[in-house]
């Protein structure tokens, strides 16, 4: 069924429970060194502000925290903020709405609701890191329907996170009326169009570090697409598994289980032949670039080689539609900057193609080296985008389809 668009529901003067994604890097002074996310979501803020909405925030950090507790437990109000708090993002969120954004430290409780009903109307209010809760990942209903007996209304602006079966994601709906915001709009009808119709050859870049989640994706792009890149630590775990880097240590044995079902004798998979690889000697880092199965037990492999990134450059040079989604290589260092900076420089380079990247990083890394405004659309989620163009479920969108 078509899902209801933040415009197609009444919010005005109501209280809208807003999910979204302000899960952002932070530097050493403890702020948002990178805003993309938030300037992502100031659309549907201001439309609900405009409508004299009393917006309440809610959303995740995946910061690791020292301790998940149950909403049903007692908070120790003496408590100093949590170090997986969303507190850091309140100054840089009321910067870029030109308005103060408050902030409770805790998104349920009577603490929370006395807050929210002393709202005004064009007022936000920040709410704490929703994965503070063990029901969060749970995706405990009973934890859902408390959070979403703070409000009237439910926008899930969140397209980052769509593809997790969490409370705040996918049961909020069960409990209000809701509908899309104007970032998940964008992401869906831009994406639509990839999955149904995609200017062919279709080449898929795949790096970054969460490896178990991108193995499912790798599978079904092997169907859907002409070619899959293979970069970071996904590429790695391979040559590894496949014993091309015979002298590095396996992964886990559930990681292994998973890598051995792709097919990785497909035409289509692409890794890389040569890598640049990293070791302390003595006080001194070495870094050399070398073959897969010359990398030695001591080294650690932080980037694709100079080949790789020539061959990778040829095939991206023809594609008609380019997904990308995880750097290829620790690009925060200079020494290992250079995989995705060129196959960013690449994929820029293509004129002809439609150019979608997604996820933190990879965003991050192309604002870096300034190519992120030389992409046709910049996803807010990496793993989102390439789930929902591998054709897996989306719960967190299922659950609006009313």
């Amino acid at each position: 069924m078509p899902i209801k668009k933040i415009k197609e529901i009444d919010v005005r003067g109501k209280k809208v429970l807003l999910r979204c994604d302000l899960n952002v890097p932070l530097n050493k002074k403890k702020e948002a060194s990178d805003n993309l996310r938030i300037l992502q979501l100031l659309p549907t803020v201001n439309y609900l502000l405009n409508k004299k909405a009393k917006v309440i925030l809610l959303s995740h950090r995946s910061e690791k925290l020292k301790k998940v507790r149950s909403f049903k437990e007692p908070r120790n109000k003496k408590k100093k903020i949590d170090e997986g708090s969303i507190y850091p993002v309140k100054k840089t969120l009321s910067l870029l709405l030109n308005r103060e954004v408050k902030f409770i430290g805790d998104c349920v409780g009577e603490e929370v609701r006395r807050e929210v009903e002393n709202m005004e109307e064009g007022e936000i209010l920040l709410l704490e890191n929703v994965r503070m809760y063990k029901e969060e990942k749970e995706n405990s209903r009973e934890f859902a329907k408390e959070i979403a007996s703070l409000a009237d209304v439910f926008i899930n602006d969140a397209f980052s996170v769509s593809h997790r079966n969490h409370a705040s994601v996918s049961s909020i709906p069960l409990f209000l009326p809701s509908a899309m915001g104007m970032l998940m709009e964008k992401e869906i009808k831009v994406l639509s169009k990839i999955g149904k119709n995609p200017e062919r050859p279709v080449v898929a870049i795949i790096g970054g570090s969460k490896v178990e989640s991108k193995i499912t994706v790798i599978k079904n792009f092997l169907k859907e697409t002409e070619h899959v890149l293979l970069g970071g630590k996904i590429a790695n775990t391979m040559l590894i598994v496949r014993k091309v880097a015979f002298n590095l240590p396996l992964p886990e044995k559930k990681i292994v289980e998973e890598v051995k079902k792709i097919n990785y004798t497909s035409p289509k998979i692409h890794l890389p032949v040569d890598v640049v690889t990293s070791v302390y000697n003595g006080r001194k880092r070495e870094i050399r670039e070398t073959a897969p199965g010359k990398v030695g037990r001591e080294e650690d492999i932080f980037d694709v080689g100079e080949e790789t990134r020539a061959l990778f450059g040829e095939i991206i040079r023809e594609a008609g539609t380019v997904i990308w989604a995880g750097p290829l290589g620790f690009f925060e260092e200079r020494g290992f900057e250079k995989g995705t900076k060129e196959i960013g420089e690449h994929v820029a380079a293509n004129k002809k193609a439609l150019k979608v990247v997604g996820g933190g990083d990879t965003g991050k890394a192309l604002k870096k080296f300034g190519l992120l405004e030389k992409m046709d659309h910049v996803s807010s989620g990496g793993g989102a985008m390439l789930a929902y163009l591998g054709k897996e479920e989306m719960p967190g969108i299922k659950s609006l389809e009313k």
